[in-house]
């Protein structure tokens, strides 16, 4: 197969309020902006704001989608404060923190750990969670923000294996750091991960197990984007992440451990956009109908075929 490099977004399904997070995210986080809304019209949950937006250079897309899904602490969100990169990134990690627990809720509190001088796991206003951490100057450098995935209960045990899958399935890809738990780490098994992170194209994410009684898994309220340039990209990505029929839905699957992804035309913004209201309404009603998208017929809809 021909890899065209797709670009890989996370991306955050909220009910309503799509555009009032990500405003909210644009002033919390430096160098963070608004970039794009848009409305689509015509789906099962009619009129949906979909928004894409950048934080401290990382790009994510959003929708109000309806309350189909609610964030949980299963993929969260790291954050690498650099004090080799910047001298001020404690205080900035400590404004992030304060503006982040308006309406949140800590789940690890701030403060020092035998990982991180200073740390702090934190579940905003909106149900997301973010990890704020003072980086190890000494240590690799890595994206301000990565998406961290944490494996829980039937699901736990397997980051390794997910790992693997994800390197094999994605070109450009790497694996990275790797720190297993010792022995007496109960009841997380010795072995399996206590941290690690890969690389699948341009996105960095982190990774761990988890055995303790999480009331949590992985589900669609975040899922990650695949934009891809060819019908053969498509194909290749859901014949090798698919692994739940029944969630298959409009370039929408799931994989084996439960992690939610997207498949989708790098173009089809501009199908949406660019047209008149008459060709984005066919191609919204063509790929409704769609599970796996398939370009020529999206293209034949655009042209009115």
């Amino acid at each position: 197969m021909a890899n065209v490099n797709p670009k890989i977004v996370p991306h955050l399904w909220y009910d309503r309020e799509a555009v009032e997070a990500a405003q909210f995210y644009a002033s919390v986080f430096p160098e963070s902006r608004v970039t794009k809304v848009t409305t689509l019209s015509g789906t099962p949950s009619g009129d949906c704001d979909q928004v894409s937006f950048e934080i401290w250079g990382q790009e994510f897309m959003a929708i109000s989608g309806g309350p189909h899904f609610r964030f949980n602490p299963s993929v969260s969100f790291f954050v690498n404060f650099d004090p080799s990169r910047d001298k001020n990134a404690a205080r900035k990690l400590d404004e992030v923190w304060d503006r982040l627990s308006e309406g949140g809720q800590a789940l690890m509190p701030l403060g020092k750990y035998p990982f991180s001088e200073r740390y702090g796991w934190i579940q905003d206003k909106y149900g997301l969670s973010w990890q704020l951490i003072l980086t190890n100057p000494e240590g690799e450098e890595r994206p301000a923000i990565l998406p961290a995935l944490t494996f829980v209960g039937e699901v736990c045990g397997r980051a390794e294996e997910a790992m693997s899958l994800y390197v094999s399935v994605f070109g450009n890809s790497r694996q990275g750091m790797l720190v297993r738990y010792p022995e007496g780490s109960g009841p997380d098994q010795a072995g399996t991960i206590l941290f690690s992170d890969f690389r699948l194209e341009n996105l960095w994410f982190t990774a761990m197990d988890s055995a303790h009684d999480h009331r949590f898994q992985f589900d669609g309220g975040v899922s990650f984007m695949v934009k891809c340039h060819t019908q053969e990209e498509i194909d290749h990505y859901w014949e090798r992440l698919s692994a739940v029929p029944e969630a298959e839905q409009c370039g929408w699957l799931t994989d084996q451990f439960g992690v939610s992804w997207q498949i989708v035309p790098a173009n089809i913004g501009e199908l949406l956009e660019k047209g008149t209201p008459e060709q984005a309404a066919r191609v919204t009603k063509a790929f409704m109908n769609m599970k796996k998208f398939d370009l020529a017929a999206l293209q034949q809809a655009y042209r009115g075929e």
